[in-house]
């Protein structure tokens, strides 16, 4: 019960780096480090998609991770949000000339995106934070049907 109180509030963000040189993926972990402290915001990394509100997605989506970055968009629940962080995610960057399937926006839908190769830790967490507020909002409204719902289950 607390622990469903306190993951209400919070957002919950899982990083998935589709195959790109791990620059951005470096930066993230830095807003973890003590200098940024990502959780003084109420953000909270996590591996497993299924708790995840947001995904940050890295990388030019290679093709060995085009049908897998599909299938951990599916398996995100209700308000499926998603950051691509980095020149990579966003055009394709250093790998455009590749074998790529990306940008990250021609597989799966994009709500924000972060140019930089890579972005700033500050960078990363204003746009976590500035998306935020409609993270929240929807994640209460879902919560709120699902308790309207068992309530007229209840009634029935």
């Amino acid at each position: 019960m607390i622990k469903d109180f306190v993951r209400k509030r919070s957002i919950n963000v899982c990083l998935v780096n589709t195959g790109g040189c791990n620059g951005c993926d470096i930066e993230i972990v830095s807003c973890l480090a003590p200098r940024y402290d990502i959780e003084q915001y109420g953000i909270y990394v996590h591996n497993n998609p299924r708790e995840a509100d947001v995904l940050v997605v890295t990388g030019p989506v290679t093709g060995a991770w085009e049908k897998r970055l599909l299938e951990i968009y599916e398996k995100t629940p209700e308000p499926k949000i998603v950051i691509a962080v980095g020149a990579c995610a966003l055009s394709g960057g250093i790998f455009k000339e590749g074998h790529i399937h990306g940008p990250v926006d021609k597989v799966i839908p994009v709500d924000a995106k972060l140019p930089g190769c890579p972005p700033r830790p500050s960078e990363i967490i204003s746009a976590v934070v500035s998306i935020a507020p409609d993270a929240l909002a929807a994640k209460e409204k879902l919560l709120n049907q699902k308790l309207k719902e068992e309530k007229n289950k209840a009634k029935a």
